[in-house]
This record gives C-alpha cells, structure tokens and sequence, in this order.
C-alpha cells in the first residue's frame, strides 16, 4: 500500500527512521567496505559492461567507442544502421553527459523532448566527453554509444520521454533498498532525480510503490503524465533483486548502487554499478538505511556464505513494506 505522504514530510521524522548521512555513508560504509583497487570496475562503464557480461548479465549492446578526438567526425558512420542511441562518457557520474537521441535522419538527430541538434552538436558533445568536461575529476575520457533501451510497455505512462530504471542498494550482497527512477520534463528525459526525475521508493519485498518524491517533495501523480504512482509495479522484480545482489560477487564491493533496467526484448538488464551511490533513496522511501545495512553487519559472515538468491528471500523477509 502507497504510504501516506504527509507523515514523511518533516525532517526530524526522516532522522529518526535512521536516515543515513553522507559523511556516515562515505567513513562508515564506503571507505570500510569497498576496496579502492576495485573502484575501476564500476567506475569506468566498458569495465563495468564486461564484468556484468562475464558473470552472465544481459547489457545494452555496444555500438562503438570514440576513444580520441580524431575519430570524433566518425560518430555519424558509427549510427548510421542504428534509429536511435546513447552517448555516454565511461568514467561519468551523476548522469551528466548522457546524450539520449531517438531517431535521426540527414544529419538531424531527435532527442526524446523532439527537440533536435546537427551533426556539429552531436561532435561538440562527444569532444567534451573525451576532454573529461562530464568525468570524475575530469579526466580524459572516452565516449561509449550503446544501442537505445526500449523500456517495458508495463511502465507506459510512469516515465515521459526516456527509459525508467531501478536503483538498489546491495549492502555484503543483500539488497537492502530500492527505488525506481521516472524521468520528466524537467529531467530532459534522463533518470536522474538531481535534474527533476520521480523517485519512487519500491517495496524489497514485493516490488510494488511505497512512496514518490521530486526535488524531495512527496508526489503522487506523475507531473506529466498524471499517472498514479501508487499504481507502480515492478515485473520481473525477484530476477531484478537477484541480479543486483550478484554484483557483490561480480565486484567484491561491499556497498555499491546496482542500476538496472527492463528492455521490453532482452528483459532486466544492468546499466551501471556505483561505489558511490547517492543518499536520496532514503527520501523516495521515506525510510533510513542505517537500521537495515546495522541489522546486515549483526549477520556476522558465516563459514558458508549465502547464495544470491538465499540473501534476497532474506531482504525480503526482514526489511519488506510490512517490517517498517
């Protein structure tokens, strides 16, 4: 059942359901349980598509990778057979320098607002992304382009002009939080809840909405498409969970953000893996991390880990809608 929003709204109730801070997050989690050597894996999203790939995940298909500013010009051949695409930095973070085009023709590419840019704004793009201008310390990067998602027609109407997805908080390999992220007008079409998306805080146990928020404000509508966010439902939800609980095996990251998908062909797909995921979670669920990542560490580690599928039947259990 959608929660009701007016008693998440005040802050000091939000603190005392156990809302994790930032510099708690980054000393106490973070820097304890994620091994620095590997921040590589998911910080560079062609590693990350490998790795996902090896451990047997399904990811968006690799169209190419412009590596120098030379071979910026070559973007246009490198689509031509593709109707839509993602350009994206690989070392990115926050969202920022993801160019989401639609469709494209005769050097008029179409952004999912049917705004359109030419083919010099799609170089200039591409050339920023290799400067670092969108990178973790901005750094020279690459530019990765991927195949266009096409989002599941479940999620009709959640989500306006770009492809909704599922973040989860996998906490020792059990996941711990989750919440699905609904693009907007605001958001210009991209998942991201700095820019304006709908956070929607998702029940571990059942994969169904619990509570929704833009800019931190409770919601329940959709602010373009009016749709009822309570009405929300995850398909797929345990292969989703149980996918996100196996990046710990696939990264050996203690605490990490999974950020998923649902393709309409190729079903859940892994999009990317943080070592740094953002608090904001906790507002869509209106609801703390520190009681359930506490309750994990009281676990122990056993001789005989738990399988993927063992740890989420327990976040289920234990840290389901019907717990809180």
């Amino acid at each position: 059942m959608f929660l009701n929003l007016s008693e998440y709204t005040s802050p000091f109730k939000l603190k005392r359901k156990g809302i994790m801070g930032m510099n708690k997050r980054n000393h106490a989690y973070i820097g304890r349980y994620n091994d620095r050597s590997k921040y590589p894996l998911v910080d560079d999203k062609l590693k990350t598509k490998l790795i996902a790939q090896q451990a047997g995940a399904t990811v968006p298909k690799l169209i190419g990778v412009v590596s120098n500013q030379g071979d910026v010009k070559h973007i246009h051949e490198m689509v031509k057979d593709w109707p839509g695409f993602v350009i994206k930095p690989a070392r990115g973070s926050g969202g920022k320098g993801i160019l989401v085009i639609t469709s494209h023709k005769d050097g008029v590419y179409t952004k999912p607002s049917g705004s359109t840019i030419n083919k010099e704004d799609v170089e200039r793009h591409v050339s920023n992304a290799l400067a670092g201008l969108f990178s973790l310390g901005g750094k020279n990067d690459v530019a990765v382009v991927e195949n266009l998602i096409k989002f599941d027609d479940c999620f009709d109407g959640f989500s306006y002009e770009g492809v909704p997805d599922v973040r989860i908080i996998v906490f020792k390999g059990y996941p711990v939080m989750a919440m699905m992220r609904l693009s907007t007008s605001a958001s210009d079409g991209k998942a991201n809840l700095h820019q304006g998306a709908v956070g929607v805080g998702i029940d571990i146990a059942s994969g169904k909405a619990v509570r929704a928020v833009q800019f931190n404000r409770p919601v329940t509508l959709h602010p373009d498409t009016g749709k009822e966010l309570n009405t929300l439902q995850v398909p797929h939800w345990q292969r989703l969970l149980t996918l996100a609980a196996s990046a710990w095996e696939m990264t050996g990251l203690g605490y990490m953000g999974t950020d998923m998908v649902l393709d309409k062909e190729e079903g859940p797909m892994v999009l990317e893996l943080n070592a740094r995921p953002g608090l904001a979670i906790q507002i869509a669920n209106g609801a703390g991390l520190l009681p359930r990542l506490q309750h994990i560490e009281s676990l122990g580690t056993p001789m005989i880990y738990p399988s993927a599928e063992e740890r989420v039947a327990y976040a289920a259990k234990h840290f389901g809608a019907k717990e809180e």
